[in-house]
């Protein structure tokens, strides 16, 4: 593992711009609502999308100081290696940016189109037109740049999210446990509540567009049928109300963090949330510093993640604290193909990656990562701020801290959506503070 560490000091290194280049920024977006018809992701069950709420977007941000950088954000589940590739490639032929430095994120939203096959096949077509899509708003991004300046700030938040597992009397944990049940004792661990910002201007300008890391689930629609893109969705046209052409959204560790509240309170809609976080965006930005980055840098490394040990009663759905979620039988069509593919594999090469905007740290994990891994990462690259940007770059899945495992609940219970080495998610973050500390000496 010290080689692939030096290789990626090395990179971090050499992409670093000439200091005598100028920095620009533009922003692009495009509509890929998918039509009628297509599957539907978020739920483990059989659903397709029959109309449209509102509209599904790829965005993207193009970062340049003679070398650019490009973050893709999708309005859908997650994105998985393969289409992380595809995307890239095309990115690369179409625009000659090096895959190494686009990075390509997932808001997490549970009413869009399937990106994998769920409980339905996905739609080739589709992936196809996305992948053409995020692309395309790269392309737009570029065409956007200008001259640029970015202030860095964030906002606190303590009425949208909450950590959606309890404990309860017996030392088991409830995925979406409510304390209205006489057993239910605690939360089983923190939120993350900063809703971290970066904004964009032209230089001495209106703002271009802005970045938004906050870490929540977003699950609103995700039983119905028609296709939304949640509550990122619904910040990103109120900011657009507010002056922001283009907002990116890009998901926190939101693994065990939803926003319905436990403690049996209505939950928010998500145009509530909308307007409440497009708030944050603006107390986080009540006094911005404008600069110019005067360090722009990319690095990756690949670490492997081994899969899970399981028990006849994790394969059975009988072990202590398992709770599944979905359709009846989801799990029994779906555990035997992912046991014979951990056989066979054994373990994931998973990237991890960095990119350094100025003085901020933007930490791409390929996981539904739990919140105490994203603090873990804030806190162990200090000085340096950073964003933790989960749902990007591939998808192994719930990586829950090691404790949950004995509590079980649903992002502890063996199956399709939690599959991984109890380790993983340290593992992941460990590596994404070594790059960030190596970039910073």
């Amino acid at each position: 593992m010290r080689a692939s560490w030096i290789a990626t000091v090395v990179l971090f290194l050499a992409s670093a711009p000439l200091p005598a280049q100028t920095f620009r920024a533009g922003f692009g977006e495009v509509d890929v609502t998918p039509p009628d018809g297509t599957p539907r992701q978020g739920w483990n069950s059989k659903l397709t999308g029959e109309g449209v709420l509102d509209p599904i977007f790829a965005r993207a941000v193009v970062f340049d100081r003679g070398e650019p950088l490009a973050i893709v954000q999708l309005d859908v589940a997650l994105v998985n290696q393969g289409d992380t590739k595809a995307i890239r490639a095309k990115v690369e032929a179409d625009h000659a940016i090096p895959g190494s430095r686009v990075m390509v994120a997932a808001t997490h939203n549970h009413a869009g189109p399937a990106v994998i096959d769920e409980a339905l096949p996905r739609d080739e077509k589709y992936i196809a037109r996305l992948v053409a899509g995020a692309a395309e708003a790269v392309g737009r991004a570029l065409a956007d740049r200008e001259e640029a300046e970015v202030a860095v700030g964030k906002a606190v938040e303590w009425d949208v999210a909450y950590n959606r597992r309890v404990i309860m009397r017996d030392g088991s944990a409830r995925t979406h446990g409510s304390f209205r049940d006489p057993d239910a004792l605690a939360h089983e661990s923190p939120i993350d509540p900063e809703v971290g910002v970066l904004a964009v201007r032209a230089r001495g300008g209106a703002i271009k567009g802005v970045l938004v890391n906050f870490a929540c689930h977003p699950t609103h629609h995700g039983g119905e049928r028609f296709f939304s893109a949640g509550y990122p969705g619904a910040l990103v046209r109120e900011l657009k109300t507010r002056g922001f052409p283009v907002t990116l959204f890009l998901q926190g560790a939101a693994g065990d963090v939803a926003y319905d509240d436990p403690r049996g309170k209505a939950d928010k809609t998500m145009e509530a949330i909308g307007r409440i976080l497009a708030d944050d965006v603006a107390r986080a930005l009540e006094a911005p510093n404008w600069t110019t980055p005067a360090t722009l840098a990319a690095a990756s490394t690949r670490v492997a993640i081994p899969y899970r040990t399981v028990t006849d009663d994790d394969v059975a759905g009988k072990a202590r604290g398992t709770q599944r979620f979905g359709e009846p039988g989801y799990y029994e069509r779906k555990i035997p193909g992912l046991l014979a593919m951990m056989r066979e594999k054994k373990q994931v090469e998973a990237e991890v990656q960095v990119f350094r905007v100025g003085d901020l740290a933007l930490a791409a994990q390929p996981s539904e990562s739990f919140t105490r891994h994203g603090l873990a990462i804030k806190e162990g690259a200090a000085p340096v701020r950073t964003f933790v940007v989960c749902y990007a770059n591939g998808m192994l899945g719930y990586l829950p801290h090691e404790e949950a495992f004995a509590r079980g609940g649903y992002e502890c219970s063996f199956g399709p959506p939690s599959h991984m080495a109890p380790e993983a998610g340290r593992l992941l973050a460990e590596a994404a503070v070594a790059l960030i500390r190596a970039a910073s000496r």
